[in-house]
């Protein structure tokens, strides 16, 4: 045991100092990310003395672009999954070897979850009450107690699962099948369900019609099986450029199917949200009206919600096009689908809830700038989290760091593409 904890703490102590070891670029990009990460601690700061009257919520719209934030991420969580069920399910020999850089950008998604729930809260003292035995968790009573579940349990289930394959490859030793393959498929199913109960945050709010629709849990896996892959995508080629880790160009084509496929079922459903909402032409259909066309002279949402629209067409033009294959203009279609679902399942979905309110109130919401430098930080601050994560995971991937050499002996030479541990 003493042995292990030593051989563990090394382990620990060199993926610690691979954080701080790079070129210029890397310096460059860290020092960057912490800059607008200390930028972004500064105006949480200043809300914590000042409480929420600097951000642009009101009593009629509560949730902003904090929560937004939030239902966007949950996504590209949950979207780990697209990678994962190839792999394990299916065989997929392509996507194998990069099953963990997905993994590891749902540890870095649920960090920037957790955080943006933080600092919608207000008093950050607030959320011990989710935490159980200490706060009223509320549980199974509570749809945010399910959420802080299976959001914690999602990213504990991950950081088991790419501690542990990134410690045997550490050790040059082969995963032990028992350890970790029956996390995998709980995963696969937890995956599902935080973007469910996500959904189920909002549907089960009876006195909001905008949000009481069945579909809006389909709305949402399907949005994030576009968006999180997409991510994953830009993610890959970052790292196929900046390292000489070897990704292969199929593994990008696969990935580019499932957001494909996904981006149509996302606008199908779309499509048959607002025909729901504008044919029936109900007393319930003004919340959709002030988002899409605006009402009584109010319409700060409409410039978002067609930009959105125009965007996710655009892209799902592009990826039905032969010429999606082509990285530069898959690229550009994933770009468009991100920004285009981070829009309508932020500001497009949370916003107009609240609008008009039970009482038939108007009344409009925008971020202000110190709620916006929060968002920034805290994206940048995860955006730090999933570098170091893979400048730690790489080295350790291809072999060059490990356990034969942590005395400083030289590293032999090794291929590019390890071989992986096979499920």
């Amino acid at each position: 045991m003493i042995r292990f904890i030593r051989n563990y703490l090394v382990f620990l102590t060199r993926c610690a100092r691979l954080m701080f070891d790079g070129d210029w670029r890397y310096y460059l990009w860290v020092g960057a990310l912490a800059a607008v990460s200390l930028v972004g601690l500064n105006a949480y700061c200043r809300q914590a003395v000042h409480g929420l009257a600097v951000t642009g919520m009101t009593d009629q719209v509560s949730w902003g672009v904090y929560i937004a934030n939030f239902t966007f991420l949950v996504g590209v969580a949950a979207a780990a999954v697209m990678l994962v069920i190839p792999v394990y399910i299916y065989k997929n020999e392509e996507l194998h070897d990069l099953v963990i850089f997905g993994e590891l950008l749902a540890v870095a998604a649920i960090i920037m979850c957790l955080a943006f729930v933080t600092v919608d809260l207000g008093r950050p003292e607030r959320f011990l009450h989710m935490i159980p035995g200490i706060g009223k968790f509320n549980f199974p009573g509570s749809m945010l107690s399910w959420d802080v579940v299976v959001l914690n349990g999602y990213l504990v289930l991950n950081v088991h699962i790419c501690g542990y394959l990134i410690y045997s490859r550490y050790n040059n030793r082969k995963p032990a099948k028992w350890f970790y393959i029956p996390f995998v498929f709980v995963a696969i199913i937890w995956a599902f369900s935080i973007h469910t109960v996500t959904a189920f945050l909002y549907v089960g709010l009876g006195g909001r019609p905008f949000w009481n629709s069945a579909i809006v849990g389909p709305r949402f896996i399907a949005s994030a099986f576009t968006s999180g892959p997409a991510l994953i995508i830009l993610a890959l080629q970052v790292i196929r450029r900046v390292t000489d880790y070897h990704v292969p160009h199929k593994a990008l084509l696969t990935l580019r199917s499932i957001v494909q496929v996904a981006m149509v079922i996302n606008v199908f459903l779309l499509a048959n949200e607002v025909f729901k909402e504008f044919y029936t032409d109900s007393l319930h259909v003004a919340s959709a009206r002030y988002l899409f066309l605006g009402l009584h002279g109010h319409h700060a949402l409409v410039p978002w919600i067609w930009t959105a629209i125009g965007l996710n067409l655009s892209a799902l033009v592009i990826l039905l096009m032969p010429a999606s294959r082509s990285l530069r203009w898959l690229d550009l279609a994933c770009v468009m689908a991100i920004v285009g679902i981070w829009i309508e399942k932020g500001m497009g979905l949370v916003i107009p809830g609240f609008i008009p309110s039970p009482l038939g109130e108007i009344v409009e919401y925008a971020p202000t700038l110190n709620e916006t430098l929060v968002c920034f930080g805290i994206w940048a601050f995860g955006l730090l989290c999933y570098t170091f994560f893979l400048r730690m995971a790489v080295p350790v991937l291809q072999g060059r760091v490990n356990k034969s050499n942590e005395a400083g002996q030289p590293v032999a030479a090794l291929s590019p593409v390890p071989d992986a541990p096979r499920a």
